[in-house]
């Protein structure tokens, strides 16, 4: 359950203990290959571990999580360790026109072909 804020929050507290849990997770992620570090499922633990020391720290400083302060040491966090790893917008393009008119065309072209099929056996109906 949530713990009720009783006291205020002692950001300089907070300040001073959160660096642990970004140096901490700066020593684990020298493990993780630096060309995998954009890859999640690489250190997934890892960063798990340090977002819960965070929230520890905030709770122990009766800070709420997340505040300003912790989101921007997060933050810190992220630019050192994340800043390459942007992701690049897909470009859609329309296929050539050949493709583009085949793939229209086939699907009218069946609709009609059912169509005129369903017309002419109920014509016949009589005969089947």
């Amino acid at each position: 359950g949530a713990r009720q804020q009783t006291e205020l929050c002692n950001e300089s507290l907070m300040l001073e203990k959160l660096p642990a849990c970004g140096k901490s997770f700066a020593e684990i992620m020298k493990k993780v290959d630096p060309k995998k570090w954009c890859n999640l499922t690489e250190f997934i633990m890892y960063y798990d571990n340090f977002t819960l020391c965070t929230e520890r720290e905030a709770n122990n400083a009766s800070c709420f999580w997340p505040n300003p302060l912790a989101e921007t040491f997060i933050t810190g966090i992220h630019r050192q360790f994340f800043s390459n790893c942007t992701s690049e917008k897909v470009h859609w393009e329309d296929p050539p026109d050949e493709i583009l008119i085949t793939l229209i065309l086939i699907p009218v072209m069946l609709t009609c072909a059912m169509i005129t099929l369903v017309v002419w056996c109920s014509k016949r109906s009589d005969i089947l």
